[in-house]
Parts: structure tokens; C-alpha cells; sequence
């Protein structure tokens, strides 16, 4: 069954607070704030532009504190989203917040318009990296706000963020620990990207923050993607979406921004399981199968790994299997070696 969300944009609304890497008008392209009609509009469109057959849709309230808004303002959005899932139009309603905007009247009030998914913006469970990050929670608010998720019947998804000021390699698989600790599903992963008209900008220009690399980045997620993996927490996205702004660099200052860096992050992790099996191996053939889902990063962003395995064997073939679990591998090899025509 395919999965699709129709995605609602309200930038910085229901948040008082100015994080030092956000600018949420400049990161989506959006500074409008959609009214009722709007999105009713928004939501009729995507509907009908999906293809037919077996699928799962979601509506999904994004880029701000959604829990933040006024308990009419939240109401006047729910209803609309609710009305399409009673006539069997979406199956989900999700909506992405703080974690220190979570009470129970506001739980009790998603119950009644059937959410059914929360994302909290954890970013960081090191206290240090959310006080230098202006992030205006702890870590302690995550945890709580998720134990009353949970409570109330929500699937939880908790976002967490790559390179904030004070982070490291080691405080970033803590805190990927402590979001599967928490009981999250699913999770965003965001290396931070230095955004126009935001602290960090002044930050970095006054030498302040350093940004991560681009292959540094590729290195924490191809450590921290497979946790949540063996895990059993869904990723369902690694960096921010492509825009306008990001794309043409208008509005990138700095950062490890590439618009496929889960495929770059994949490929590693991928070639970590393929060499592993076929190091100081050489040969005619090798066959690999692997889940559906990771064919591409298997065979690697512009074919890398596949390239890698050509340099030792004459033939390199990748197949899809499904009932494979997602890091599986199998592997058949033909040791007879042959030389290969240059």
C-alpha cells in the first residue's frame, strides 16, 4: 500500500520562540498562513491527484507548534481535516509540535477531531546542545510529553537534528537511543543548515559554528539510521525538503544540504554490510538480494557500490526479494575468477 500526506504549511505560528537555526518562512517558501478555504482547497487538489488503487493518505500540520495555536484556530484546521477523514477520503490526521506544548486538555481536544499521529520536535535529549540552541525545553519535557502521547492513543514520531551547536557524534546516538527508549514509531533525522536571518548565520560568519560537512554528515547518519532500524522506528525523512530557496542558495548561508543525502547516507550504510561480506573476495559473479525498499541504496547513489564491487568481480547483479527484512542481505558468489575484458 502506498503512503502519501498531503502537507499543510502554517510557518511560526503557535511558537514564541526563535530557535537560533530557524527561520521556518525561508526553510519552506512559505510565509502565508492558508485560511480555512485555503486549505480545503489544498487538501480537495492532492486528493485528487493521487493514483488509484490501495493507499494510505494523511493530512499533516507542519512548520510550527501546531498545539501552540489557539484551541479555536486549532478547531477551525481540524475540522477540516476531520470532515475528509469521515468520509473515508484520508485515513490520518497528523500534526508536528513542541514538546513542552503537550497538556492533557490539548490531547483531549486532538482526540475529538481523530489524529492520530504526533511529532514532537525533540531535535536534541542532550541538555547542553537545547540550551545553546535556544531550544526553550528539556529534555525532560520530551519525555513527558511523550509518555502522554502514548497514553492517549497517539503513534509518536520524534524529530531529532544533526551538528546544533554543542552536539557530537556521541550525544547524537544518545539521542537516537532515547527516542527508541521513548517509545517513537517513526522519526525525521535534520542535519543543521545555516539559514539567512537567524542566529546561527551570525554565529557562523563571526566563527562561532562550524556547520558539519557534508561527508561528516553522511558519517553520523550511516552510524545513527541503522539504531532505528534494528530498532524497528520508521525514518521517514533524512534532511529538509528541497525549495526554491535551498535549492538556488538564496537562502542557504552554510551546511551539509544535498537534496538526495539519505541516498548518499544509504550507500554507506550499505557498503558497510557488502564489504563485510565480500571483503578479499574475488570472482566471476556476485548476486545480491535484498528488500524492495533498498534496492537503490544497495546498489548505491549513481551506482557507487555496485563500482566498488566491479573492481573485484567480473559481473555484479542486484535483485529485489521481498520478505527479506529492510538490512537484510543475501549473497551468492562465484568464486572462479576471470579476467576482465578492459
Amino acid at each position: 500500500m502506498k503512503h502519501f500526506t498531503i502537507p499543510i504549511f502554517i510557518p511560526q505560528q503557535g511558537c514564541p520562540f526563535q530557535c537560533v537555526f530557524c527561520n521556518q518562512e525561508k526553510i519552506t517558501s512559505r510565509g502565508h498562513i492558508p485560511d480555512v478555504a485555503e486549505v480545503d482547497n489544498i487538501i480537495s487538489q492532492y486528493h485528487f491527484s493521487f493514483p488509484g488503487g490501495a493507499k494510505h493518505v494523511e493530512i499533516g500540520f507542519f512548520g510550527g507548534s501546531f498545539t501552540g495555536l489557539s484551541m479555536e484556530e486549532q478547531e477551525k484546521y481540524l475540522r477540516i481535516a476531520q470532515s475528509y477523514r469521515q468520509k473515508s477520503m484520508v485515513q490520518g490526521i497528523r500534526l508536528s509540535t513542541r514538546p513542552d506544548y503537550i497538556t492533557e486538555e490539548g490531547l483531549h481536544l486532538l482526540e475529538k477531531y481523530g489524529v492520530t499521529t504526533i511529532e514532537l520536535g525533540a531535535q536534541s535529549m542532550d541538555e547542553e546542545v537545547l540550551c545553546q540552541s535556544a531550544r526553550g525545553h528539556t529534555a525532560e519535557d520530551v519525555e513527558m510529553a511523550s509518555r502522554m502521547i502514548l497514553a492517549h492513543g497517539f503513534r509518536l514520531g520524534l524529530q531529532m537534528m544533526l551538528g546544533l551547536p554543542g552536539d557530537t557524534l556521541e550525544k547524537a546516538v544518545f539521542t537516537a537511543k532515547q527516542i527508541i527508549g521513548l517509545g517513537a514509531v517513526e522519526t525525521r533525522i535534520y542535519p543543521v543548515l545555516v539559514i539567512r536571518d537567524t542566529k546561527l548565520e551570525e554565529w557562523y560568519h563571526e566563527g562561532k559554528y562550524r556547520p558539519l560537512t557534508l561527508k561528516e554528515t553522511v558519517h553520523w547518519l550511516k552510524t545513527i539510521i541503522p539504531l532505528f532500524e534494528e530498532a524497528g522506528v520508521e525514518v521517514t525523512r533524512v534532511g529538509l525538503h528541497s525549495s526554491v530557496g535551498l535549492n538556488s542558495g538564496k537562502e542557504l548561508v552554510a551546511g551539509p544540504f544535498h537534496p538526495s543525502i539519505r541516498e548518499l547516507a544509504m550507500t554507506e550504510v550499505w557498503w558497510d554490510r557488502l564489504e563485510q561480506i565480500t571483503k578479499d573476495k574475488r570472482g566471476a559473479r556476485c548476486e545480491m538480494r535484498v528488500h524492495p525498499s533498498q534496492y537503490n541504496f544497495a546498489i548505491g547513489y549513481y551506482g557507487k557500490n555496485r563500482k566498488r564491487l566491479l573492481k573485484n568481480f567480473n559481473k555484479v547483479i542486484f535483485l529485489k526479494k521481498a520478505g527479506l527484512k529492510f538490512n537484510e542481505l543475501q549473497v551468492e558468489m562465484t568464486s572462479h575468477f576471470e579476467n576482465k575484458t578492459r
